[in-house]
């Protein structure tokens, strides 16, 4: 039985389609990278304070024995209500305004914002509340 050749037609098409295939991928995490960066930069310039900084703060508080927190290694708590996608919400704590300099007062005294809440005063500094709040305002 004779071995039977694609034409070089069909795989010159074939090489273009992967190379369009790849070309997609490329640009889709091109455009994914400069999303995320440009949402970094807009928590950071919104909150005044680090992303980066937000995980350390979030385990020096141990805010995860109480929220779930998203990117947060082992802040999976179930008391506090869950963080994930909480700069997409209307209010903070029921009846807050949501935006960044609501978020870091909450955080530094939460008692002063709404007496008898369940969010307990922390002791958090303004450094560190406004690195939680850019963290959470970046996600």
């Amino acid at each position: 039985m004779p071995e039977r050749r694609l034409p070089s037609s069909l795989w010159f098409l074939a090489a273009l389609v992967a190379l369009a295939i790849a070309t997609a991928i490329v640009a889709g995490a091109i455009l994914y990278a400069q999303y995320r960066t440009k949402t970094r930069i807009q928590a950071e310039m919104s909150a005044r304070g680090s992303v980066a900084d937000g995980p350390a703060a979030f385990a020096l508080y141990g805010c995860g024995g109480c929220h779930m927190i998203p990117g947060i290694s082992g802040a999976n708590g179930k008391v506090g209500p869950d963080l994930t996608k909480v700069a997409q919400r209307a209010t903070l704590a029921g009846s807050l305004s949501n935006d960044p300099e609501t978020m870091v007062r909450w955080l530094e005294h939460p008692q002063a914002l709404r007496p008898g809440s369940g969010m307990p005063e922390m002791g958090v500094t303004d450094k560190d509340a406004r690195a939680m709040a850019a963290y959470l305002y970046s996600k």
